[in-house]
């Protein structure tokens, strides 16, 4: 048995059986690894991966116990080369992120720009996408952190932990009649067409909530991933925007008008996840910190100890987080 075929089993498992997928992201050959993977069966004993003539069609039963182990195994080979690389080259290394754009764009600029001058020879890299993306990038070793706010039931695999809450605003051009109004309420934004995230980006759900709450239903007529692309449409007049507060800028958006709604919607909290068992390196704890500065590395350690999410919860449950 060698390491090589364990990665070969749990990578074809992460390019859903995709062979040549597999194949193409390790810069190996097709041939190659199905022939690793027959020999470790082989050795085994076991099918790991039903067949249709030369096509993988599903994991076995015995397959996936085998695939469990197997991360396991190549988590900690990781652990102990970022052990090896921690005490020979503590300020070297690469540093993965999985968020949306909200965070990117908005909340983690001065957290990047800082790190970079605290650590010039780690070389971060940033990946944009759904909750979905996110939680597999992370779950699957991709990234190393995962940055998110919506869909929380994604990231059971990870320890995430609370950064920070913040709430929305309703953004209108200068000249729209709401930009008057000091006090909405959800009476008053549902009588106009509304333009906002997709369903599931960026605390979506809670507006989704509240209209709900006040017997409403909102007229939405576009939808985005990008708070840019929404304010880009808020000026054509196509509808008003409920995005982050903090993706206003009173600089960059002089046309527009953001009206605080705070008092409409429940606050979202933003949490940074990363997975069970990984071996943080010292420059990891300092990014976590220098975003979340009450996320110091021994209440970090006290919640990487914790086996349950409700266990890490009750742990932050008097915690006075930062408002956004």
């Amino acid at each position: 048995m060698k390491l090589q075929q364990l990665r070969y089993i749990v990578e074809v498992m992460n390019h859903n059986l995709n062979v040549s997928s597999t194949a193409e992201s390790l810069f190996t050959s097709q041939p190659g690894i199905s022939k690793q993977v027959r020999m470790l069966e082989d050795e085994l004993g076991i099918q790991i991966f039903g067949r249709t003539g030369k096509h993988l069609t599903h994991i076995t039963a015995a397959g996936q116990e085998v695939i469990d182990i197997a991360q396991n195994v190549l988590e900690q080979v990781n652990a102990i080369k970022a052990v090896a690389s921690e005490h020979n080259q503590p300020d070297c290394g690469k540093l993965n992120i999985a968020t949306t754009h909200t965070q990117a764009r908005y909340a983690l600029p001065s957290i990047i720009k800082g790190f970079i001058q605290q650590y010039p020879k780690v070389s971060l890299h940033m990946h944009q996408g759904s909750p979905q993306q996110i939680s597999e990038a992370a779950a699957k070793g991709r990234a190393d952190f995962a940055i998110a706010t919506e869909a929380l039931h994604l990231y059971q695999d990870l320890i995430m932990l609370p950064c920070y809450h913040w709430n929305r605003s309703i953004i209108v051009p200068k000249d729209h009649p709401l930009a008057q109004v000091s006090k909405l309420a959800i009476a008053d934004i549902a009588d106009y067409p509304l333009v906002t995230y997709v369903h599931g980006f960026t605390g979506r759900s809670e507006l989704d909530k509240a209209f709900a709450g006040a017997g409403k239903e909102p007229r939405i007529v576009f939808t985005a991933t990008d708070a840019d692309v929404i304010k880009t449409y808020v000026r054509m007049g196509i509808g008003i925007g409920v995005v982050a507060s903090m993706a206003y800028n009173a600089d960059e958006d002089k046309d527009l008008v953001a009206i605080p709604a705070h008092h409409l919607f429940d606050p979202s909290t933003t949490k940074i996840g990363f997975r069970r068992g990984t071996f943080l390196r010292t420059y990891m704890y300092d990014f976590i910190e220098n975003f979340a500065p009450h996320l110091t590395k021994s209440k970090v350690e006290e919640a990487m100890r914790l086996k349950t999410h409700e266990e890490i919860e009750q742990l932050f449950a008097h915690q006075q987080l930062p408002t956004l």
